[in-house]
């Protein structure tokens, strides 16, 4: 008699667990949808305000593209520390011949996801046609980023 009472007590407790576990799976994955629609609506209806990145005024108001460099790091990682002087002084020595975009994931995590970031810092690199040709985990030497950016076609200016 009292194993059948605990064989009953043990039942009914696996039931009630897996009746909390379901009423938890099903709020997370009304959450998801929710979320996917949410980011569908924004995909659908982008802010064209917004200046696009890599593009610049040309010739008859024609926005031209630029190559692009996008560094994703967060501002307390060592190499992204180390990093940052050299990519504020290539975004001023590049200005109006490429885009250097320093993204700090702290202020923006989501584009970590966005941009496949598995190890900080990232760099990627775009061509002009926004094709991405080059991504590189980890601190990135100031003449490596120069040499790749040779590449894409933006010669550094000489001194």
């Amino acid at each position: 008699m009292r194993l059948r009472r605990i064989q009953i007590i043990v039942t009914v407790g696996f039931a009630a667990t897996a009746i909390v576990f379901a009423g938890c799976g099903r709020e997370k994955v009304e959450q998801q949808a929710k979320s996917q629609e949410e980011t569908a609506r924004v995909v659908e209806q982008p802010d064209m305000s917004a200046e696009t990145p890599g593009e610049t005024p040309g010739q008859g108001g024609q926005p031209t593209r630029l190559p692009r460099l996008v560094d994703l790091g967060k501002g307390t990682c060592i190499p992204c520390k180390k990093m940052a002087p050299i990519l504020e002084e290539l975004r001023k020595e590049y200005e109006g011949r490429a885009v250097v975009e320093v993204i700090d994931l702290r202020d923006d995590p989501g584009a970590a996801k966005e941009y496949g970031i598995r190890l900080i810092p990232t760099q990627i690199f775009y061509d002009a046609e926004g094709e991405e040709v080059l991504r590189h985990e980890g601190f990135m030497a100031r003449d490596a980023i120069v040499a790749q950016l040779a590449d894409i076609g933006v010669e550094p200016i000489d001194n």
